[in-house]
C-alpha cells in the first residue's frame, strides 16, 4: 500500500526538483519531505531520486512511479469528492501560457470539467506577460504562467526548468554575425530574457521572426530562420538544442490567483498541481 500523502510529496518534489520548494508548496518542513520520500523508497524498494547539494533528478524508477502516483491520487480525490457531496458552481476565468499549448494540459482541463460540470470554465491562452497584466486588472481568476524574473515569488510554484536555445537540426550560429532571433512580441518574458542575456554577453542580435503564436515560432525555427529561447522540458519535435550562446538560466511556472477567490479556482489549482508532471509532456 502506498500512502497518498507520501505520493503527493513525491509528485511535488518531481515537479519542482527541489526538496525545499516542495516543502514550501506543501506547507511542511523539509525534513518531512525527506522522510516521506525515504519511506516511499523503502516501500518500492527502489531509489526514486538522484540528489546532491546542487540538484535533484528523477531516476528511471522515479519516472515510472509518476504515472502510478498520479492515478492513485486521482482515484483518491474522486472518492473524497463523491462522499463529501459538494458541488462547485460558478464562472472561472483561467489563463494559460502559450508554453502549454502542445502539452497535456487539455487532459487536466477535461478531467476538471468532468468532475465539476457546473463550473463555467473560460480559457484564455496568451503570453505570460499578458496574463500577468490581465490578472492584475481583475480580468482573470487563475493564471498558469512564467514568473516575471529573479525575485518574483508570487503564486504557487508548479514547475522549474532550465531555458535553452533551440533551432533546426544542423543550424549553426555564426559567431561573427548577429544572432538571428525567433521571438514572441512584447511583453513576452522569454523574449526579454533572450535579449537581456545576449546584451549582457555583448552579442549582437537581429529579429528574424516575431509571432504571438507558438506554432508560428516553431514553424520559423523548423525552417531554419534562427534560434529561439525555450524551456528545456518542452522542446517541440523537429527542434534541437543549439550550442555556442550564453546561458539563459532557469524559468519557473507558477499558479497565481486573482483578488476574487473562489472554490472553483482553488479546485482547478489543486488539479493542476497534482498533475503538473503532465505539463512537461507532449500531447
Amino acid at each position: 500500500m502506498y500512502d497518498p500523502v507520501q505520493l503527493r510529496t513525491f509528485l511535488t518534489v518531481a515537479q519542482t526538483l527541489s526538496f525545499t520548494q516542495a516543502a514550501a508548496r506543501l506547507g511542511v518542513r523539509q525534513s518531512t519531505v525527506s522522510q516521506h520520500v525515504r519511506r516511499l523508497e523503502e516501500a518500492t524498494g527502489r531509489p526514486l531520486f538522484l540528489r546532491d547539494t546542487h540538484s535533484v533528478e528523477l531516476t528511471e524508477d522515479g519516472e515510472a512511479l509518476l504515472g502510478f502516483a498520479r492515478s492513485i491520487l486521482e482515484a483518491h480525490e474522486r472518492a473524497t469528492a463523491f462522499f463529501a457531496g459538494t458541488r462547485i458552481r460558478g464562472r472561472l476565468r483561467f489563463g494559460a501560457s502559450e508554453d502549454f499549448v502542445l502539452t497535456r494540459l487539455p487532459e487536466i482541463l477535461e478531467a476538471f470539467r468532468h468532475e465539476h460540470p457546473e463550473v463555467e470554465l473560460e480559457l484564455s491562452v496568451e503570453l505570460s506577460g499578458t496574463l500577468h497584466e490581465r490578472l492584475d486588472a481583475g480580468r482573470l481568476d487563475l493564471v498558469l504562467a512564467k514568473r516575471r524574473g529573479d525575485g518574483d515569488e508570487r503564486g504557487r510554484l508548479v514547475w522549474r526548468d532550465r531555458m535553452v536555445w533551440i533551432g533546426a537540426e544542423g543550424l549553426r550560429v555564426d559567431p561573427d554575425r548577429p544572432v538571428p532571433l525567433i521571438v514572441f512580441p512584447p511583453p513576452g518574458i522569454t523574449r526579454a530574457r533572450a535579449l537581456d542575456v545576449l546584451q549582457a554577453d555583448g552579442r549582437p542580435w537581429r529579429i528574424a521572426c516575431t509571432s504571438g503564436s507558438l506554432s508560428g515560432l516553431i514553424a520559423a525555427a523548423r525552417a531554419g530562420l534562427g534560434v529561439m529561447a525555450h524551456t528545456r522540458g518542452l522542446i517541440p519535435p523537429g527542434l534541437v538544442r543549439v550550442s555556442g550562446l550564453p546561458d539563459l538560466g532557469t524559468v519557473e511556472f507558477a499558479l497565481l490567483r486573482g483578488a476574487r477567490g473562489s472554490a472553483a479556482a482553488e479546485a482547478l489549482a489543486a488539479a493542476i498541481l497534482s498533475g503538473a508532471d503532465r505539463l512537461t509532456r507532449a500531447a
